[in-house]
């Protein structure tokens, strides 16, 4: 389990301060913690640099569309 107590979240700019957000904080050896912005205290899923490479390739190229 990952020490997530010193982690700098952060949503998109293009979240525009809506609360309904994806946080991410980058962690020691390139991986990457995810989280919903209005359950902080939730779950994270924790990716490896190519895990999480593979979901933003996926998500730019339209193969995920949030629904």
């Amino acid at each position: 389990m990952a020490d997530l107590s010193d982690a700098a979240w952060f949503k998109s700019s293009r979240s525009n301060g809506q609360s309904a957000c994806v946080e991410v904080a980058f962690l020691e050896g390139g991986k990457v913690a995810a989280r919903d912005s209005k359950a902080d205290a939730g779950p994270v899923l924790i990716f490896t640099a190519q895990e999480w490479q593979a979901f933003i390739g996926g998500a730019v190229g339209g193969e995920i569309n949030g629904q």
